[in-house]
């Protein structure tokens, strides 16, 4: 047998230090005062959940190549949240935001699409080099950072399965979409300061925004007046997994059925039977989001998908190696000018529709950022409009997968006519 690397090599204690890392965490970040209130102001607590498993990594404390947990929270847990996650999609309820409202979240979701692979493209053109990483395509990693910034990262770790990027490659991407997200993210909160000046060069009527303020003040609270327990948790989980269960019933059938007729569609990932399992339950999710089912979202089923999600992300991050963080600046490169794409695309957009300045910021937000900062960028324009960030948030998790796969093909393709 080989001597292992880890110092702790049993995964019942690993889950328990994961565990134990993100109770810290989230006890942490609540506090709304005091140090622990400045420190979540600068760092996001996401990153947390990625950095502290990576430095036990690093330091070979525990060693994420010689657990079993990933793969079990990949295949179990991750298509449980994204069924957890669209499953609330309110659709009826996305219409009455207004027409523009979706259209800047949709034009957010095609500026990331575009920006990737052109991004890559001017910079691989540039740096020839920066077109593979420690053996790999880095396309593949990159593919990781559109279902991030379209969707959220359920959909990232979705995409790095389905495109095979390495712990190593990925690690490299997920630093280039936390710290340029961010970025982004802290100059549309200075911006909100200067709402109405923006307004004016995009020659934009706030009044429905007014309007929509005052309605989502008389419903504020709502949901929070409904008392959960064992019942609707059990509901939630019998929900989540059976259609985790079907999923993966369903890909085994589909994967091998293009692997054996179809070979060609391999370069398409169709012939993964991951791929089936995570295009498989967002779709279960959004059938059921067009059905009375819709309302388990009330039931907690995104902070359930949530939950699922940061146990994933934590036993992503035991499989980093922080030592590989600054091999390749470039990456960063890629990062900047590709969200440089979306800002101008979304702008155009904005100022060719006279749409308000809220739907920019939170539309890009629902995008990049998802359902942990759009809200917190909707409210900082008012409070009460936090659940719009919310609700716009989910519809980047219905497409993120969708998008974030058909952007990792543009990538793929400009990596293959650079090479």
């Amino acid at each position: 047998m080989n001597e292992s690397k880890a110092l702790i090599t049993n995964d019942a204690v690993v889950l328990g230090i994961l565990m134990l890392i993100l109770a810290f965490v989230f006890y942490t970040s609540s506090k709304k005062t005091g140090f622990w209130a400045k420190f979540y102001s600068i760092i996001p607590s996401v990153f947390l959940c990625y950095l502290l498993p990576a430095v036990l990594n690093t330091f070979n404390i525990i060693r994420g190549d010689e657990s079993g947990l990933y793969t079990i929270t990949s295949r179990y847990l991750l298509p449980a949240c994204l069924v957890l996650f669209t499953i609330g999609i309110d659709i009826p309820g996305l219409r009455k935001l207004g027409r523009k409202s979706i259209i800047m979240f949709l034009a957010g979701t095609f500026g990331i699409m575009v920006g990737g692979p052109l991004a890559l493209l001017i910079v691989g053109a540039a740096f020839p080099d920066i077109l593979t990483f420690g053996g790999e395509e880095s396309w593949r990693g990159f593919s990781t950072i559109a279902g991030s910034w379209i969707g959220g990262g359920a959909n990232q770790v979705a995409l790095k399965e389905v495109f095979g990027a390495s712990s190593n490659l990925f690690a490299q991407v997920v630093a280039v979409d936390i710290i340029v997200a961010n970025i982004w993210m802290g100059v549309l909160l200075f911006g909100t300061q200067y709402d109405a000046k923006i307004n004016r060069w995009l020659k934009a009527d706030n009044k429905e925004i007014k309007e929509l303020e005052a309605k989502m003040e008389a419903v504020a609270g709502a949901a929070e007046n409904r008392k959960n327990g064992t019942r609707e948790l059990m509901l939630l989980l019998g929900v989540g997994f059976a259609l985790t269960g079907l999923a993966h019933l369903l890909a085994d059938i589909l994967a091998p059925f293009f692997k054996e007729n179809y070979p060609a569609t391999e370069a398409y990932s169709l012939t993964s039977t991951f791929f089936w399992i995570v295009v498989l339950a967002t779709t279960f999710g959004l059938i059921l989001s067009f059905t009375r089912v819709r309302k388990m979202e009330t039931m907690g089923a995104s902070n359930l998908g949530s939950v699922f999600l940061y146990v994933l992300v934590a036993t992503i991050g035991m499989s980093m190696d922080l030592k590989a963080l600054l091999e390749n600046p470039k990456f960063f490169l890629v990062g900047i000018l590709w969200m440089l794409v979306h800002i101008i695309f979304m702008l155009l957009v904005a100022r060719l529709v006279k749409a308000p300045f809220f739907y920019v910021a939170v539309g890009s937000q629902a995008n990049v950022g998802g359902a942990a900062t759009a809200p917190i960028v909707a409210a900082a324009f008012n409070k009460y409009l936090a659940p719009v960030g919310v609700l716009m948030a989910v519809l980047g998790y219905a497409v993120g997968t969708y998008g974030g796969y058909l952007t990792g093909l543009f990538l793929q393709w400009v990596s293959n006519f650079l090479q």
